[in-house]
């Protein structure tokens, strides 16, 4: 299946799991953020450290103005192929489209690791 539209850039697959574990360590140990709206209000306050989008949303419409609304307000983001993933991840029962870490607890230093991989995958520097 071809990637959505809204998806900017590919996500590693040696990436995903760190991101994911980031969620995982941050929903316990410090505060994330569930769904589409409460991402979008992260980024638009300026508090998300990282949003994690879900590549397998339908319809893509539900996420599509987040990368767009990342790049405006300078807000690390990074995709995910599975909203089930992230849903678990999470630690609810329930599928996620999209979530925001506000306060990373534990997970800092996974959350700068993701957030330099990302920034180097979207410069264009990771020699590929």
């Amino acid at each position: 299946m071809a990637k959505a539209y809204y998806v900017k850039f590919e996500t590693p697959e040696d990436l995903v799991s760190p991101i994911l574990e980031a969620v995982r360590v941050a929903a316990t140990s410090g505060k994330v953020r569930k769904g589409t709206n409460e991402a979008t209000k992260a980024i638009e306050r300026g508090t998300s450290k990282l949003v994690v989008i879900a590549e397998d949303v339908e319809p893509p419409e539900v996420v599509a103005h987040l990368p767009i609304l990342c790049e405006e307000q300078g807000a690390a983001y990074a995709f995910v192929p599975s909203k089930d993933d992230l849903g678990k991840s999470i630690g609810i029962d329930i599928t996620s489209a999209a979530a925001a870490i506000l306060d990373p607890g534990d997970a800092q230093h996974i959350v700068d690791q993701v957030v330099a991989s990302i920034a180097k995958i979207k410069d264009g520097a990771d020699g590929k």
